[in-house]
């Protein structure tokens, strides 16, 4: 499964650019108007490059040569008036290219954000957040910032090598024809160089990643960082991450600067040229002075763009690499979706079956093994076993978080895959023993359950959360910011958020993922109280070590290395002599019910 995703996050050696560009034209074709005219403005100012080397013709012949000063007294003005109209065009090109490709990469955020949310569980599962973060946020930043920019400049750069190449024609198109072919030696080093900047482009992708996991992990470990002394720890493989990015940078800038001298080279050859043959055109009569000192200033600006073309090269390469990662992740279509014409589901009023399940999450290592299991409507059913044998899964299956790899789920005999996932899940409620709480207030926390739900309805969840006493001795009541995942509040204060919210939504069947094992013994009787009264009149499925509601549910299944090996209530399966729930019973709860009593 694994291997799977790990293709999305490598880059193809031969993409095609043209299919790149076609990709992400959908996303540009909004705002293509500013964006046409922003490179409209973008061609005269390298024609305006061209017009200062020519000026310098009519200057050096008639001034410098014949001594007739009347031309140096509008020359400079015009050179300045055209600077100052190229300035115009410099800045309006820039805001418009800036704001088309800043509208470009909101709406490509927007998309992958979109696809981001509705990716499986699966994938979460084999990625890390910096990853992630790397994937859908920078890759997107990467492509869209340098994408405009790039076409801004070939437009520019191409506009102005056009009236150039005018001008060197126009003073001589002997040493025109000289400069021209020298140029073309600078295309050499890119076929070299191609293959490096793609592996150092996708290493360093993949360490800037690292990165943002530990940041990530900072900031979400920070208690057990300090509980269990890993300042060190942390720091000493921070740094091996640091001296990694270090290392690929010097090695990019290796690449870079190995071809910028060799740029270099070339124009200082062109130039080197030129200047030999072109004495020899002017001795001979063929060009003027002002030709060749025209000549010489529109090649020097002709080259120059060519010895940054380094630096250029990696920035259009790695523009096109993130592209390409984007896309990948774009074109991808997650396992778990709808089918074409789902089933409209309304509400679950008969009977959940599983028939025949096999799951997997690596190939051929079943977690789950032939499950039978039918729960009726208002039954509870409680899920034992060891760590490990497949609990979770279970009940993991049933919105669909995963997919089973043979066999059928279904509610009410419908195979929960011919049900929209929204008509599937909008049943079930789910309470985790680790439930997330976004950024925001209480209020807005509990809503998720139900955003439309009136004030009654609200302070009705409240209360059947036991959330009310808590609530009241706030200073701004509901209203209360919880911070990032909750973080100001306890364990349990969260957990009764989590069950107001799944209150409020009101589905027929709820999820109870161990939802009092991580709390202490007076959190767990408040929230207890908050679970029954969640359990009352639906269909439950239960995996708690809380005794008291293992030995109330109306069938205990107990799952052994992925198979259902017992099934029964508590009485009938504590009367199965040394079968595998009274062993489990004996050595796990039996202590715990003594305590209690």
């Amino acid at each position: 499964m694994q291997n799977k995703y790990e293709a999305l996050d490598k880059n193809d050696d031969n993409s095609d650019i043209k299919d790149l560009y076609k990709k992400i034209f959908p996303y540009l074709k909004p705002y293509l108007s500013r964006a046409i005219l922003g490179f409209l403005c973008a061609i005269p100012i390298g024609a305006f490059e061209a017009t200062v080397a020519m000026a310098l013709k009519p200057y050096m012949d008639s001034v410098l040569v014949e001594k007739n000063l009347q031309i140096s007294s509008y020359i400079p003005y015009l050179i300045i008036g055209f600077t100052l109209i190229q300035g115009l065009f410099i800045y309006l090109s820039g805001y418009l290219i800036a704001w088309a490709g800043s509208k470009t990469k909101v709406k490509l955020m927007q998309s992958l954000y979109n696809k981001l949310l509705n990716m499986e569980s699966a994938f979460f599962d084999s990625k890390s957040s910096g990853l992630i973060i790397s994937r859908f946020s920078i890759d997107a930043s990467i492509a869209t910032d340098k994408l405009l920019s790039q076409i801004k400049m070939l437009v520019t750069k191409s506009c102005s090598a056009f009236f150039l190449v005018c001008v060197l024609f126009y003073n001589s198109w002997q040493l025109c024809i000289l400069a021209v072919g020298v140029l073309c030696f600078a295309i050499i080093p890119m076929s070299k160089v191609r293959k490096k900047i793609s592996f150092i482009s996708r290493k360093s992708v993949d360490v800037a990643a690292r990165l943002n996991t530990y940041y990530n992990e900072a900031f979400g470990g920070n208690k057990i960082i300090k509980s269990y002394n890993l300042f060190k720890n942390r720091e000493e493989n921070f740094i091996k991450i640091l001296n990694e990015t270090f290392s690929l940078g010097m090695k990019q800038v290796q690449v870079s600067s190995l071809l910028t001298p060799f740029m270099y080279l070339i124009a200082s050859l062109g130039i080197a040229s030129v200047i030999g043959i072109g004495g020899h055109l002017i001795l001979t009569k063929q060009i003027s002075s002002g030709n060749f000192v025209s000549f010489i200033a529109a090649l020097v600006l002709l080259y120059t763009p060519v010895k940054s073309f380094g630096n250029n090269y990696i920035d259009f390469k790695g523009s096109l690499l993130a592209m390409e990662r984007v896309f990948k992740i774009l074109d991808y279509t997650p396992s778990i979706k709808n089918k074409e014409n789902p089933i409209e589901f309304g509400k679950f009023q008969n009977n959940i079956k599983f028939e025949n399940v096999w799951f997997e999450y690596e190939h051929d290592i079943p977690i789950l093994k032939n499950i039978n299991l039918e729960v009726q409507q208002g039954e509870t059913i409680a899920f034992v076993g060891n760590s490990g044998g497949g609990k979770s899964t279970i009940v993991n299956l049933l919105p669909r978080f995963y997919d089973i790899k043979e066999g059928k789920v279904t509610i009410d005999n419908i195979d929960i895959r011919d049900i929209s996932l929204e008509d599937l899940r909008e049943n079930i409620s789910v309470v985790f023993q680790d439930n997330f709480l976004f950024e925001g207030t209480i209020k807005n926390n509990i809503l998720i359950g139900s955003p439309n739900a009136t004030e009654e309805e609200l302070n009705n969840a409240v209360e059947n959360a036991f959330l009310k006493d808590f609530i009241a001795g706030l200073d701004n009541g509901i209203e209360t910011w919880i911070g990032e995942r909750g973080v100001l509040l306890s364990g349990g204060q969260k957990q009764r958020i989590a069950i107001a919210r799944a209150f409020l939504k009101n589905a027929p069947i709820v999820v109870l993922d161990e939802a009092t094992s991580a709390l202490d013994n007076k959190s767990e009787l408040v929230v207890q109280k908050a679970i029954d009264a969640l359990m009352q009149n639906r269909t439950v499925f239960v995996i708690a070590h809380r005794l008291s509601t293992i030995k109330n549910a109306d069938r205990i299944a107990v799952i052994n290395s992925g198979e259902i090996v017992e099934v029964g209530s508590h009485d009938n399966l504590m009367q199965i002599q040394e079968g595998f729930y009274q062993t489990l019973y004996n050595a796990q709860f039996k202590t715990r019910e003594q305590a209690e009593v």
